[in-house]
């Protein structure tokens, strides 16, 4: 069982906006990426559209138009990119919108065993997607080598 898990469409989004980093500035298409990935072309389109709604890349026009990067990969976190594609990252709806989540309101959240443990995982877990970088994710060594640096 899977307690926490990605959409598709942040899936699709991460790799859009990796293929449109290794082409360092250019252009393409939507359809372009979703026949070199296997991906569902509607789909992709509608995650682009997202993806530029949240100003991570940028539409072109024209004949030979497309997408491409809006910012630097290293000022985009991965929970920059799971919010434009999911909302709030949240393991569980009591921690997103208590005051939304009848059966945890009140006395009863008041009484939780788990609720102040659970708000702390959720910090953490908010805090690392905010320091993991696109850069990082697309050269994975970027990203081993922080974590050598930080333990020492």
């Amino acid at each position: 069982m899977v307690m926490l898990a990605l959409t598709k469409k942040t899936g699709y989004a991460l790799v859009a906006m990796t293929h449109l980093a290794r082409m360092d500035g250019g252009v393409s298409s939507a359809r372009e990426i979703a026949e070199l990935f296997g991906t569902p072309t509607a789909l992709l389109m509608n995650v682009l559209k997202q993806l530029a709604a949240a100003g991570f890349v940028e539409s072109v026009r024209g004949a030979h138009g497309g997408y491409r990067l809006a910012k630097p990969l290293e000022r985009i976190s991965l929970a920059d990119v799971v919010e434009a594609m999911e909302g709030p990252v949240r393991l569980s709806e009591c921690l997103a919108i208590p005051a939304l989540h009848e059966e945890c309101t009140g006395d009863l959240m008041a009484r939780c065993p788990i609720n102040d443990p659970m708000h702390r995982v959720q910090r953490k877990l908010n805090d690392f997607l905010k320091k993991v970088t696109l850069a990082e994710i697309i050269e994975p060594t970027l990203l081993s080598e922080r974590q050598v640096l930080s333990s020492e």
